[in-house]
C-alpha cells in the first residue's frame, strides 16, 4: 500500500510519499496550506499522480506524550483532507520531526534561509518512515472505521 503524509501547518503543508509497498518514505513536495485544504488542483493532481491508498497526517504531541494544543483543529483539518480525497486517515507522532529535518538540512549546507520551503516535505518523510516501521496499519491492518485514524505514539 501506498501511503501520503501531511505535515499540516498554518501557512504550509510537507507532503511526503511512500513506495507502492508502504516500505520507504520520500519527501514529495510544500503546497500551501489553503491549496491543501481547499482541494485545490494542485493538490488534487498530487493525490491522482501519486495514487496512494491511505493518508498519514502529523499529530502533534507534547514531550510528555500527550496530545499538544493544536491536535484537536489539526484532526478536524486531516479529516477535512480526508473526506475529499475519498481516502483513509491515520496519525502518527510527528513530535521533534521538524526539527530533525532542520538538523539533515543543516548538516547538508542548507543556512536558514535555504531550509525554508523543505522543512515540511522532509518532516513529512520522517514521521511516515517511522509510521511505516512501526505501525500495523503499514503492514495491512485497516483503520479505524470512516475516515477517522489509529493514532501511533
Amino acid at each position: 500500500m501506498r501511503y501520503m503524509a501531511l505535515d499540516i501547518g498554518d501557512a504550509r503543508i510537507g507532503i511526503a510519499i511512500s513506495d507502492p509497498a508502504g516500505r520507504v518514505a520520500s519527501p514529495l513536495k510544500v503546497l500551501p496550506a489553503a491549496e491543501v485544504l481547499g482541494h485545490a488542483a494542485s493538490f488534487r493532481m498530487l493525490v491522482e499522480d501519486w495514487m496512494p491508498d491511505a493518508l498519514v497526517c502529523g499529530l502533534p504531541f507534547t514531550l510528555a506524550g500527550e496530545q499538544g494544543p493544536q491536535a484537536a483543529s489539526l484532526k478536524e483539518r486531516a479529516q477535512r483532507i480526508a473526506k475529499a480525497c475519498d481516502l483513509p486517515l491515520y496519525f502518527s507522532d510527528e513530535r521533534l520531526s521538524s526539527s530533525e529535518a532542520k538538523r539533515f538540512l543543516r548538516e547538508g549546507g542548507y543556512d536558514e534561509r535555504a531550509m525554508r520551503g523543505k522543512v515540511d516535505m522532509i518532516a513529512a518523510s520522517i514521521f511516515l518512515q517511522s509510521w511505516l516501521d512501526s505501525n500495523p496499519a503499514s503492514k495491512g491492518a485497516a483503520p479505524a472505521q470512516g475516515h477517522d485514524a489509529s493514532e501511533q505514539r
